[in-house]
């Protein structure tokens, strides 16, 4: 994505805004995306890395923020609330099994990602965003 590794300068210096699942979203595409443009190369991008089936609308791609459309594939918007915690690591439970599982599924996923970058800094911007779970989580 063109859009995405132009800002690779400007990113790499980005502080940290870690999400419930330790995605950092300062340098998350879904969250940085605002132009029509913008946001279809990143639909694009997400149906060609394999974490969608399809290229999917511009609005669904449209990242409004953890808990603002109350969905999470993994349960956690719904566990942070119900356990009355800001984040999955203020928890005297975590680790917890949802955790762990959002780390695996996001491993699982970083080979068909590396596939589907075009550059090894756009590799590396898509590290920070989501394949550095444990260490912005402190596992």
């Amino acid at each position: 994505m063109k859009w995405y590794t132009d800002k690779f300068d400007e990113l790499k210096n980005a502080k940290p805004i870690i999400s419930l699942c330790g995605d950092d979203c300062a340098v998350c595409p879904r969250y940085l995306a605002k132009t029509d443009d913008e946001l279809h190369q990143t639909a694009v991008f997400w149906e060609k890395a394999g974490w969608r089936d399809r290229v999917v609308s511009n609005e669904e791609i449209s990242c409004t923020g953890c808990g603002s459309k109350g969905v999470c594939a993994f349960g956690l918007i719904d566990c942070v609330k119900s356990h009355e915690v800001q984040s999955c690591n203020d928890c005297a439970q975590y680790p917890c099994d949802r955790i762990r599982k959002a780390v695996k599924c996001s491993d699982e996923k970083k080979a068909a990602c590396r596939k589907a970058c075009d550059s090894q800094d756009e590799f590396e911007m898509f590290c920070r965003s989501f394949y550095e779970k444990e260490k912005n989580l402190k596992i």
